[in-house]
């Protein structure tokens, strides 16, 4: 095959223009994102709020957020290296912890809109797909679209145990029940039994056993966090049992102190008074005058 060189002319070159530096760095499916923030314009400036969901290597982030000219307002945030202070202190980023994660955000947030005693969500999670349903009375529920971000949305991800902790919190976030864990595509049907596992820790701790069997050493290597935190296998469904209920007692975020710093350091220049600029005006002529004088005698 013969090589053609493609040239491009003046003209491509001026009427180029580059896409926006998040895209650029691929940070930011603008697709996706233009979805998911533009606003109906009968609904005038009313927040379109998104349930977003991100991962990293030791951490996950749910937040909810939504969009203004000025940029992205964030109205309330979870963690999941908040859960050893309702008792969970390792595995914070598998399944069960997502799951966690989620239902924290969606407890704190109807706290902070006085929702939280209208919309419960369920006390204990089943497994089985729940849709909150409107108050008769009162105001209707936080509604939030998902927002996964660039992660791939296939069958079983994470980013949906996060989504079905948000929906056991009380949230209304559309959503279908195929991509949870246990949804059978030939059947076309959700079993709510291993989604239930996966929620609790069911497959970690089937994980732990068959590794303590196997190799004792790739054991203490692998699960080494619970084991300095004293948590077995057969413990993992009742810890996270307590974590649910503990998020649900009490789901505000920690409140740090702040000490005042003992030194206050200024960087700008004190302003003189006018006795001090007028003192300092005269020591300037006194110095000119002294070092003409010597300018003479030379």
């Amino acid at each position: 095959m013969v090589y053609v060189k493609i040239e491009r002319s003046s003209t491509y070159f001026s009427r180029y223009q580059v896409k926006y530096k998040r895209r650029r760095q691929g940070k930011t499916d603008y697709r996706a994102r233009l979805r998911l923030t533009s606003q109906d314009k009968n609904k005038y400036n009313t927040p379109k709020y998104r349930f977003v969901v991100r991962f990293s290597n030791k951490d996950v982030t749910c937040q909810i957020a939504y969009a203004t000219v000025a940029g992205d307002v964030v109205v309330a945030a979870a963690y999941s290296h908040e859960l050893p202070r309702y008792g969970l202190k390792a595995g914070l980023t598998n399944y069960a912890a997502t799951y966690a994660t989620g239902l924290l955000l969606a407890r704190r947030v109807l706290q902070k809109f006085d929702l939280d005693k209208t919309y419960t969500g369920t006390e204990e999670a089943t497994g089985d797909d729940y849709n909150v349903e409107a108050a008769d009375e009162g105001p209707r529920p936080f509604t939030a679209l998902l927002d996964t971000g660039l992660k791939r949305t296939s069958t079983g991800s994470k980013v949906f145990a996060a989504l079905k902790g948000g929906l056991d919190g009380g949230l209304d976030i559309p959503h279908g029940d195929k991509r949870f864990v246990g949804y059978d595509t030939e059947a076309k049907k959700l079993d709510s039994e291993q989604l239930k596992k996966y929620i609790l820790g069911g497959h970690v701790a089937e994980y732990m056993e068959e590794m303590a069997e196997d190799s004792e050493e790739n054991y203490n290597k692998h699960f080494s966090q619970f084991i300095a935190a004293d948590l077995a296998g057969e413990d993992l469904e009742d810890k996270l049992k307590e974590v649910h209920a503990a998020i649900r007692e009490n789901p505000a975020p920690e409140k740090k102190e702040r000490s005042k710093p003992s030194e206050t350091k200024n960087w700008k220049a004190k302003k003189l008074t006018y006795d001090e600029r007028k003192q300092k005006l005269k020591e300037r002529l006194s110095a000119i005058k002294e070092g003409g004088g010597d300018d003479d005698d030379e």
